[in-house]
């Protein structure tokens, strides 16, 4: 062991300035028997570093490697498995346990004492030893005879002392005083007894000098102690005199207590008066409000703009006054509680003062808006007009009123609407209620007039402008709105029953004309040209444009009037989303208690979906109006809208007029599916006529005329992955479609059908150059030209036929085996049969058949699409290629008989020139 353990220093340690203190010859528990070494080391270098390092031998056997290492400060627990018996099995527990038998007992206890000495000289963090002997742990390791050579317990033995027993190096001052000293004995290195014994005799010479000096020194410490005894006698005379002054003075401080007394009193009087002016100087600072700010909140004009700013100032003032934050006491003083009680009485009068002001400011806009809205109305019942023209005249004008000037006189009020909100919440929320009845009614009137307005320009008939003269009477209706309105003034709170009536009745009203206007028969798309769909998109584009700034305005003034964008959160508040019949925006749980608010986006929106309640039903009627009178307006529509919801949503994703027209927008993109499915429908039945001919079928037009239609529409549109769907779902119907009729038709050739139709397939595909339906451009040129080939070659057999059918056999003939130049001895294929059948094709025969050929071809193509000259061309070529082919076979297979055609390649050009000049 000795032997290996320096081997290991030599070879492993050393070279990485380690030196190695313990070493056991282990193998892993449970495992085949492969020894190898763990070996406790530690650095040379300061700071140590002490390692458990593993070490085998090489596969070869000839050197030793290192394996792996771990630091002693990862070792958590040392189990040596039995502290009684001797047990060669022990476990290290690093990250993982380890588990190891020792080769023998006594290695393993010099190993773990070792790594024990180790922990406590060099490690804070304490290794747990388990089942490990006490005495173990407190010894050295005593390593038996038997078991480890002597050698090598005396090396284990003295690296364990080294690296355990502290070390105290000579500091300079020593180091210098020993150099002295050796220097002057030479001898000091080669006798060191003699060098001793010198020593020695000097540390006696020198115990003997301090002896004798302390002897003489007596004389000297009894003079200090005489010195002493005087300079004690000079102390209490001192302390004599001190006693003395100490009572001389007694009386004088008696007399200074008194006055520092008084005047800690004067001072104490004095810091309260200061103490309590502050106090009032804060309760009148904080506290009072001026004349004038009372007089403006009892009597102050809120009708003119300099009352309002006046009102404004003292509301503030008001505010701050009944706010401030008081001391401790100061709401026991009389007086505070009676100024308290003042304001608090001025504040309920001036919110109940503002809240009946402005509801009826509120009364008051909404009958003008009404009287504007009747005067617009109501025209067609005033004795004298034409009710056509002046419908056509008014009708030119597609516009909603503005609320601008309405907006504007409310907006002054908006710091007192603010003041409210903070001061008197109930009124508040009943003056919101308010003014979201009247606003809901007044735009529900708005809104249905102006789509009716827009619904007749898009019918262009005027029969339904009569359904206006069943309305009420203008001044009867604006009287009976006004009343109401006023009744309801008196109480915020109170029943709005007369508007709702009012409402119903407006809104059936207009319902029946909406109803009329639907009932119209459907029209066709092929009664609409193109001025009538850009008519249709002009009045869509400008209803849409009409109604975005109208709802960002209403929105920005009902944020800007209520305040409701200041706040995250209104405290003391809660709002539910409000029903679609009409229902309250937020329910209080019990009187003047009202809870949280979510958010006041949230409250911004219901405010708008109460006041805008009817733009999405009006919406959908006029999509629907728009599909009936033409499918195709669906593109227009879901362009449009597409790009109004983008808009929206980049301003606000959340708001009101995003999320109405982002449902608006569903149900355009579901007629637009629904535009597209019953194309699909009507190509599936299509029903073609047995007694003529196919030519180019209804839904391929149809189809021209969608694509052509879209792509104008979707030029630079945000839904353009929409239209790209729609394609492909409509190519391939027409595609399905068009071989269906071409397998059903009776009347033309198959080849003629597919063959005509797909050619207006590609020629649609190339000119409108639709990038999503290039694989489909490309499969409808195949079709066409395999079909034109096709057709082709079907007919050309008939000029020729039994040539044709003569060399067809001369071919099958060579296919089965036959050398060609051995045809003409088959008795069916000789050169008489040869000249026979070639004698009954002159010239004359030939070109007749061909015209005859070109007649049955014109009868079979369409005129509209003019492919006539392109099938006889090809037809010429065909023809052509079939004649090199007979002359290769007559060469071919009669070599040398003489025998030729009775026409050239010439006459067939001359011959199909003719032809189709002659027609």
């Amino acid at each position: 062991m000795t032997a290996i353990k320096h081997a290991l220093q030599r070879d492993i340690f050393t070279p990485n300035d380690e030196r190695l203190l313990s070493i056991v010859n282990v193998c892993k528990a449970g495992k085949k028997k492969k020894n190898c070494f763990l070996c406790a080391t530690v650095t040379t270098e300061r700071p140590v570093q002490v390692k458990v390092v593993k070490v085998k031998k090489s596969d070869k056997g000839d050197f030793y490697k290192r394996q792996i290492a771990w630091a002693l400060r990862d070792l958590a627990v040392v189990d040596a498995k039995d502290a009684v018996k001797e047990n060669p099995e022990f476990d290290l527990h690093f990250e993982k346990i380890y588990k190891w038998v020792a080769s023998s007992t006594a290695e393993k206890n010099a190993f773990i004492s070792c790594i024990w000495k180790l922990n406590q000289r060099y490690l804070r963090k304490k290794i747990d030893f388990v089942n490990v002997s006490s005495q173990l742990l407190e010894e050295l390791p005593k390593v038996t005879e038997e078991s480890v050579p002597s050698g090598e317990n005396q090396s284990v033995t003295g690296g364990d002392e080294e690296a355990v027993d502290e070390y105290q190096e000579l500091n300079a001052r020593e180091e210098q005083d020993i150099e002295i000293m050796m220097e002057g004995c030479e001898y000091a290195i080669s006798n060191a007894e003699a060098f001793a014994e010198r020593l020695s005799r000097e540390l006696q010479v020198l115990d003997g000098a301090n002896i004798q000096s302390i002897m003489a020194s007596e004389k000297q410490v009894n003079i200090l102690m005489k010195l002493l005894d005087e300079a004690l006698k000079e102390v209490d005379q001192i302390e004599l005199k001190l006693s003395s002054y100490e009572e001389m003075l007694q009386s004088v401080k008696e007399q200074m207590d008194q006055i520092s007394e008084s005047n800690h009193l004067i001072h104490l009087s004095n810091t309260n008066n200061v103490k309590l002016l502050s106090e009032i100087e804060f309760l009148v600072n904080h506290m009072d409000l001026a004349k004038g700010h009372i007089k403006a909140l009892q009597e102050g004009d809120l009708s003119s703009s300099r009352g309002i700013e006046a009102c404004t100032n003292a509301a503030d003032a008001l505010l701050q006054c009944m706010n401030v934050a008081l001391r401790p006491g100061h709401d026991m003083l009389l007086a505070v509680e009676q100024q308290q009680q003042r304001f608090s009485k001025l504040r309920e009068n001036f919110a109940r003062r503002l809240a009946s002001h402005l509801n009826n400011v509120f009364v008051q806009q909404f009958t003008q808006a009404l009287l504007q809205l009747y005067n617009r109305s109501y025209f067609l019942s005033v004795p004298g007009h034409d009710q056509s023209s002046t419908l056509a005249q008014h009708s030119v004008e597609l516009t909603l009123p503005n609320h601008h000037p309405f907006h504007r006189d409310l907006l002054r009020y908006a710091k007192l609407m603010e003041w409210l909100k903070s001061t008197d919440y109930q009124k508040y929320e009943g003056l919101t209620k308010n003014y979201m009845d009247y606003l809901s009614r007044l735009y529900e009137r708005e809104i249905k007039d102006f789509f009716e307005v827009a619904k007749i320009k898009m019918t262009g008939t005027t029969k339904e402008s009569k359904k206006f003269a069943t309305l009420p009477r203008k001044e009867s209706a604006v009287k009976q709105e006004t009343e109401s309105l006023h009744g309801s003034s008196g109480k915020l709170t109170g029943s709005t029953s007369s508007l709702n009536k009012l409402s119903v009745q407006s809104s059936g009203n207009r319902r029946s004309q909406s109803s009329s206007l639907l009932d119209m028969g459907n029209m066709s798309a092929s009664d609409l040209d193109v001025a009538d769909r850009a008519r249709f998109d002009k009045i869509f584009e400008q209803v849409l444009s009409e109604l975005e700034p109208l709802c960002l305005a209403e929105q920005d003034f009902i944020s800007k009037f209520f305040k409701l964008q200041q706040h995250q959160s209104m405290p003391g508040t809660v709002t539910e989303a409000e029903d679609t019949d009409g229902g309250t925006l937020s329910r209080q749980h019990n009187a003047g208690t009202p809870l949280p608010v979510s958010s006041e986006k949230d409250m911004i929106r219901q405010m708008m979906i109460k006041i805008f309640r009817c733009i999405e039903p009006e919406l959908n009627n006029l999509i629907a109006l728009g599909d009936k009178i033409d499918s195709f307006n669906s593109l227009y529509m879901l362009v449009k809208m597409s790009h109004h919801v983008w808009t929206a949503q980049n301003v606000d994703p959340a708001s009101f007029l995003s999320t109405t027209l982002g449902n608006v927008l569903v149900t355009v993109k579901r007629n637009f599916d629904k535009c597209i499915s019953n194309q699909i429908r009507q190509m599936e039945e299509v029903k073609i006529s047995k007694k003529s001919k196919v030519g180019i079928l209804p839904f391929v037009a149809e189809f021209e005329e969608f694509a052509g239609l879209a792509e104008s529409i979707f030029k630079n549109a945000e839904r353009r992955g929409d239209l790209d769907k729609a394609y492909t779902k409509l190519i391939r119907g027409v595609f399905v479609n068009v071989e269906k009729v071409a397998n059903e038709s009776q009347k033309t050739p198959r080849d003629v059908v597919m063959m005509e139709n797909f050619h207006h397939i590609f020629a649609t595909l190339s000119r409108l150059k639709i990038s999503c339906l290039e694989a489909e451009k490309k499969e409808a040129k195949q079709k066409y030209t395999d079909h034109l080939q096709s057709y082709v070659i079907y007919s050309l057999g008939q000029p020729l036929e039994k040539l044709n059918h003569f060399f067809e056999g001369v071919e099958a003939r060579v296919a089965q085996g036959i050398r060609e130049e051995e045809v003409s001895y088959q008795l069916a294929f000789n050169k008489q049969e040869l000249r026979k059948v070639i004698k009954e094709y002159p010239g004359k025969e030939v070109k007749k058949g061909l015209d005859n050929l070109y007649k049955k071809v014109d009868k079979h193509l369409c005129e509209e699409e003019n492919l006539l000259q392109v099938v006889w061309h090809s037809m010429q070529d065909e023809f052509i290629r079939q004649y090199k082919h007979f002359e290769g076979l007559i060469a071919r297979c009669y070599p040398g008989s003489g025998v030729t055609m009775e026409f050239t390649i010439q006459d067939i050009l001359d011959y199909c020139s003719s032809i189709a000049q002659s027609h």
